[in-house]
């Protein structure tokens, strides 16, 4: 029976899942498979990989043939260096402590490496979000100028308006003025003596 280490895909529409199998090859893509041999989550970044490396490795040694795309993952996490590692401890070129010193080593330097496009993932986000933050202040700014521009010129043009009133008003408290000389000389008239008036005034003097 022939073997691949393929991907089966599950997961939502638009936000692939995919399983780690070894299947029959003559098996459905996404039918019945012999083992789970990890995950592969391509919705983070980096892509999460969880693998059983040693079942993987396993089932390489037993002639199990890889997709490329499954090899290219199984490289990733180690699987198709542990594998030649362990064919080099079968023919003898080393020691099974050697082997396993070597992958130790590789596996920290992938951490390392793993780590550093984590950070430097983290440093764009964090970036790209001060960017986006700068120019929401720009704009709320810009918005805030423009209210207080708007604000100001509504109180010019209300202070600009009693101006304009104010002859008619000066009018109105001028028109008592008037008023008060037209009283004063009506007061004024009855000390007028009328001449028929006076002359029977004169003829009353006489007459005592």
């Amino acid at each position: 029976m022939s073997v691949k280490i393929r991907l089966q895909r599950h997961g939502k529409k638009g936000k692939p899942f995919y399983w780690i199998v070894a299947a029959d090859a003559r098996a459905k893509r996404d039918g019945r498979y012999l083992e789970k041999l990890g995950t592969y989550n391509p919705n983070t970044n980096p892509a999460t990989v969880n693998l059983d490396v040693d079942g993987t490795v396993k089932w390489l040694q037993d002639g199990a043939q890889p997709t490329d795309t499954a090899k290219t993952i199984l490289s990733y996490k180690g699987a198709m260096l542990k594998n030649h590692l362990v064919g080099g401890v079968r023919k003898g070129a080393l020691t099974e402590e050697q082997a396993e010193e070597k992958f130790q080593a590789w596996l920290e330097e992938k951490a390392g490496k793993v780590a550093s496009k984590e950070e430097n993932v983290a440093k764009v986000k964090s970036e790209a979000k001060a960017k986006a933050l700068e120019a929401e202040k720009a704009v709320n700014e810009a918005r805030v100028a423009a209210a207080v521009e708007e604000v100001a010129e509504e109180v010019v043009a209300e202070e600009g308006a009693p101006e304009e009133a104010a002859p008619e008003v000066v009018a109105e408290e001028a028109a008592p003025e008037v008023v008060a000389e037209e009283v004063v000389a009506e007061e004024a008239a009855p000390e007028v003596v009328a001449p028929e008036e006076a002359a029977e005034e004169k003829k009353e003097e006489s007459a005592e």
